[in-house]
């Protein structure tokens, strides 16, 4: 069983450490017992879906998933399914922004793009194939009374499609984000910020979470989360290197898209950084203070990661 580390664990063995390891550990032990179709025919497409699921990273979407779990007094392990369905999605979407016709890259997490080690065709394919067994994963394999199980599908369904992760993409690529700094939120909101709040919300769905108030709290968090993240994301695409990051620096500038370092320069995203952090942070704590012997330790953990995190 997997649980969040409690206080007296934390003693016993130092400081906290920086990320919720142990959650990441048991997401990546499960992505990689995933196996996707059994004909011989398709066995490049299973190579192809694989070879960028298993990529490697911080794993932070499904990470959220068992931290939220564990923050309501879950088993993190119960939401596993949902978990992975979620870096299921997630990696679709980087196949995807990666292929020629989007941002055109050629490295990810440190090796060569999907589209560069099977061609586009099979890329394209691959993350498509991704997308659906997310959703066959989740409705097949996720234990919860059927209606609650429906409506964290449904809210899934939306966070990443036309209401969602691809409204925001097609923003970006069509340039027709309102052309002030409520626009350039609005954009991340959509494209990286609601597949970051779906780990979140996703889970009070399953678990019925009835108290409005710790809900509430809990959605504030998850959207200042997704903006924090893009925040960093924006400043380490100018102040990282390809050693570090795992992919090309600079492709923002190269795209000439808008960024929180066009829009506010490098100091003032910097600010932001620190005021998106301090907002998300207090909106977890009063979640926590809602949550009796419950820890949100491990979320704590992930938040603060985000707003240092050098790649």
């Amino acid at each position: 069983m997997l649980r969040a580390a409690s206080e007296q664990d934390r003693s016993a063995s130092g400081p906290a450490p920086g990320y919720p390891e142990h959650l990441r550990a048991a997401v990546e032990t499960r992505l990689e017992s995933l196996r996707f179709g059994t004909a011989a025919e398709a066995a490049g497409l299973e190579q192809a879906m694989r070879y960028s699921l298993l990529a490697g990273g911080k794993r932070i979407r499904p990470v959220l998933t068992l931290a939220t779990a564990s923050a309501i007094g879950r088993d993190p392990e119960w939401v596993l399914p949902l978990a992975t369905s979620i870096e299921l999605i997630h990696t679709y979407s980087l196949i995807h922004d990666d292929l020629p016709a989007m941002d055109d890259d050629d490295l990810r997490r440190g090796r060569p793009t999907c589209h560069r080690a099977f061609g586009e065709d099979v890329a394209i394919l691959a993350g498509d194939g991704l997308y659906a067994e997310a959703f066959v994963l989740l409705l097949t394999r996720q234990q919860a009374e059927p209606t609650r199980l429906l409506a964290a599908a449904a809210a899934l369904a939306r966070a990443t499609g036309a209401q969602g992760m691809v409204a925001g993409q097609y923003i970006d690529v069509a340039g027709t984000a309102e052309p002030d700094p409520s626009g350039l939120r609005r954009l991340h909101e959509l494209k990286t910020g609601r597949l970051i709040a779906a780990s979140v919300e996703c889970v009070l769905l399953l678990a019925g979470l009835q108290d409005a108030e710790r809900v509430n709290s809990f959605e504030r968090f998850a959207r200042e989360l997704g903006v924090l993240f893009q925040i960093v994301d924006d400043i380490l695409d100018v102040t990282g290197s390809p050693e570090t990051l795992g992919k090309q620096q600079g492709s923002d500038e190269r795209l000439g898209k808008r960024t929180y370092v066009t829009e506010f320069g490098l100091d003032g995203a910097r600010e932001l950084v620190a005021e998106a952090h301090t907002r998300a942070r207090a909106a977890l704590a009063q979640a926590a203070g809602r949550a009796g012997p419950h820890t949100t330790a491990d979320l704590e953990q992930i938040t603060d990661f985000i707003a240092t995190r050098s790649f």
